[in-house]
């Protein structure tokens, strides 16, 4: 498929075939999709988290909607909710704030820190800007796959019972 056509053909899906399952070189090639996007500094500091069994992803899903959240079509401000859990996959992105830190306290980034506190700026947030070019880049490998996808975002209140879902350290921030 041309880019162009991928580019074109993307949109966000909020409802899956739960029986499709997503083979293991399509869910690998979404996984390097991820891992080629820029990086501010090399910093690095993006974990993805790939759930696949259905009680990986229950358990996501019942962190970031909360107790009591609905799983029936058109039940409310919840409705969005039936159809994202019916994905088969969900991969989940998270960032480290404290790789780039590290990465631009080192002497060749120096410069660059430098600039940065003349121009009156704390730390740019570019973890977050590498974690929407990764997600881009799954989103449009998704499309080249035949696949439909969706980024949505977790309610911030929720983020913290999500990171204990996943098991991730307190110091990742859940991007979405």
């Amino acid at each position: 498929m041309e880019l162009r056509d991928v580019v074109r053909g993307r949109r966000m899906v909020r409802a899956y075939d739960p029986g499709a399952p997503v083979p293991d070189a399509v869910v690998q090639r979404l996984v390097d999709a991820a891992t080629r996007a820029p990086s501010a500094g090399n910093a690095q500091g993006l974990d993805l988290v790939v759930l696949r069994t259905a009680d990986d992803r229950e358990r996501f899903w019942s962190a970031a909607a909360g107790p009591g959240a609905t799983r029936a079509p058109g039940s409310g401000a919840d409705h969005w909710l039936a159809g994202m859990r019916t994905a088969p996959l969900l991969l989940v992105v998270l960032t480290d704030p404290g790789a780039y830190a590290r990465r631009y306290a080192a002497p060749d980034k120096a410069r660059a820190a430098a600039e940065q506190e003349a121009a009156g700026g704390g730390p740019v947030p570019w973890w977050d800007v590498d974690a929407g070019m990764a997600a881009v880049l799954v989103l449009l490998t998704a499309v080249d796959e035949g696949l439909g996808a969706c980024f949505f975002g977790v309610p911030p209140g929720r983020h913290g019972a999500v990171r204990v879902a996943l098991g991730a350290p307190q110091d990742r921030r859940l991007v979405g």
